[in-house]
């Protein structure tokens, strides 16, 4: 792997096997193919409402921050939506029958230690919304299509419009990677947190597997 190319080429060549196995884990396949079950869907959202309500905590505690502010954007907040979305698939009790999963605990814990590591930080912010705002839209669709749901009703999550062109806003994003004041060895650093995410990512997924789908454990 070179020094000198792009930072964010370098993030993704160095980080490509570990979101190869994130984005083709038998459970994200499962549901690609229509073949996971709706509670299997509702149980994944609930668990991205964990995961991004401790991202944007500690993004809102970043804002100010010169390196992690700048990927700080409103705009791409998921909460609000998550809500929408357990509200349309578990009703208004949602909040009453969701909890954290234990390779979840084990993620957001590890979302708040950034709080102290703005570069870590962008880490996992680059891992879940660049990756939700890429190969999620396909998600989106595909559950829209299996459950039948209308409108956005139980995929707000997916829907990023409020951002205009997603080409743009990708390019405009490794941008800011590229540009992040970072010496060889920090960055170093944020390309092994980056891969840590992608693990945790994966055995969040690899949990759900095993509770919802049959076969799509591994």
């Amino acid at each position: 792997m070179v020094e000198d190319g792009r930072f964010s080429e370098r993030l993704k060549a160095a980080t490509w096997q570990a979101h190869g196995e994130a984005e083709g884990h038998g459970f994200t396949r499962a549901l690609l193919d229509g073949a996971l079950p709706v509670d299997g869907y509702a149980a994944m959202t609930a668990q991205h409402y964990f995961a991004y309500t401790a991202l944007e905590e500690v993004g809102r505690a970043l804002a100010g921050d010169p390196l992690a502010g700048p990927f700080v954007d409103p705009a791409l907040f998921r909460v609000p939506a998550l809500e929408r979305d357990l509200e349309a698939l578990l009703g208004p009790e949602w909040a009453r029958r969701v909890s954290p999963t234990p390779p979840t605990a084990t993620y957001t814990a590890r979302i708040r230690q950034m709080a102290d590591d703005p570069a870590g930080y962008v880490a996992h912010h680059y891992t879940r919304y660049m990756g939700d705002v890429s190969g999620g839209q396909f998600i989106g669709k595909a559950a829209a299509r299996a459950y039948g749901l209308p409108g956005t009703a139980g995929t707000a999550f997916y829907d990023f419009s409020a951002l205009g062109s997603l080409p743009r806003f990708k390019e405009a994003y490794r941008a800011r990677l590229d540009a992040l004041d970072l010496d060889a060895t920090a960055r170093q650093a944020m390309i092994r947190e980056t891969g840590l995410a992608y693990q945790l990512n994966t055995e969040v997924l690899a949990d759900l597997g095993r509770r919802h789908a049959s076969g799509a454990a591994a």
